[in-house]
């Protein structure tokens, strides 16, 4: 029964993740997903919320998450869920993008296929669905969830290429493509979490193109500085049929994001781009057990199949799982 109770669960779970996915951009706004936190936290009392503003953000000096949402008049929202399994354990982090449209900004996306940019808070549906399955099963484990949901859209006031901006971490980076905004949400969401003392950080992302290039639509790249996480992830994919593949995180690639003006460029050039993307977030991510994956080619289908896939939240739910009690 409580195999099936489960399974009951984690289809629950991906369906948040494929309706979250599935709702148009002018529905699923960050403060859309903001409400939705609220509303699972008060569904499930083992749930907990708080929603930060742009204003805390800007208190705390978030300053490359907001460059973001400098063009846009959604307010961006940065979401935090504790899941609280077992006392006194350190938890597991998710960190979520939840670019709930992504137009590319003044680095404007082409025209044809720009409607399938709602899918890019992708990676935030995935930990809903995740939070989802954890309140509802209830298994031994904390888990925190971040998810730095924004809008990317090009007014007088977006960030422009050229930009510099210092992030919450005290790094500074030089904006090449304002197109590569992902991992401007993620870098500052990454440093955040350090207050958490995590035992492990997962960040779930629509990151790349070049993801989608390399592995097509059929397994996420997965990317992480510990071994043992990455085994176990890659392992919890082939469990649960939503499979992952590791790609090199090595340092000769760091190179590529060498800026003359600034601590880092904020892009690596066309090689490697989902390898120097996850050496981008990296960077912030020193101080704990970290993965990264890059979901572009596996959370939604195109063409006549047009929809979230509602992956990866059974691999995320079977890695939680095997961790919970222990």
């Amino acid at each position: 029964v409580r195999g099936a109770d489960h399974g009951v669960a984690i289809a629950a779970g991906t369906a948040l993740a494929k309706r979250l996915g599935n709702l148009p951009p002018n529905i699923c706004t960050p403060s859309y997903l903001a409400r939705t936190a609220q509303k699972l936290a008060r569904e499930n009392k083992n749930l907990q919320t708080r929603v930060l503003s742009e204003v805390e953000m800007k208190r705390l000096g978030m300053h490359s998450l907001l460059s973001v949402t400098a063009g846009t008049r959604e307010p961006a929202k940065l979401i935090v869920m504790q899941y609280k399994g077992k006392a006194g354990q350190a938890p597991v982090v998710l960190v979520g993008k939840g670019v709930t449209f992504d137009s590319g900004g003044i680095s404007l996306k082409p025209g044809p296929g720009m409607d399938e940019m709602k899918y890019d808070m992708g990676g935030s549906a995935s930990v809903f669905g995740a939070m989802k399955v954890l309140a509802e099963t209830q298994p031994k484990i904390n888990v925190v969830a971040v998810i730095a949901a924004a809008e990317n859209m090009p007014d007088g006031g977006a960030s422009r290429p050229g930009d510099i901006v210092t992030t919450l971490s005290g790094m500074t980076f030089e904006i090449l493509n304002t197109d590569a905004e992902g991992r401007l949400v993620l870098c500052d969401a990454l440093t955040y979490v350090k207050k958490f003392d995590p035992a492990a950080v997962i960040d779930l992302a629509t990151l790349t193109g070049a993801c989608i290039i390399a592995l097509g639509n059929h397994a996420t790249g997965l990317l992480a500085n510990n071994d043992e996480l990455a085994n176990e992830l890659l392992a919890a994919g082939e469990r649960a049929g939503d499979r992952a593949w590791r790609l090199p995180l090595w340092d000769e690639y760091q190179s590529q994001l060498d800026s003359n003006f600034a601590d880092m460029a904020n892009i690596g050039g066309r090689p490697a781009g989902t390898i120097t993307a996850a050496c981008f977030l990296s960077r912030f991510a020193k101080d704990y057990r970290w993965a990264h994956l890059d979901i572009a080619g596996t959370a939604w289908h195109s063409g006549k199949a047009k929809g979230s896939s509602g992956r990866p939240v059974p691999m995320l739910v079977d890695y939680l799982m095997s961790h919970a009690g222990k």
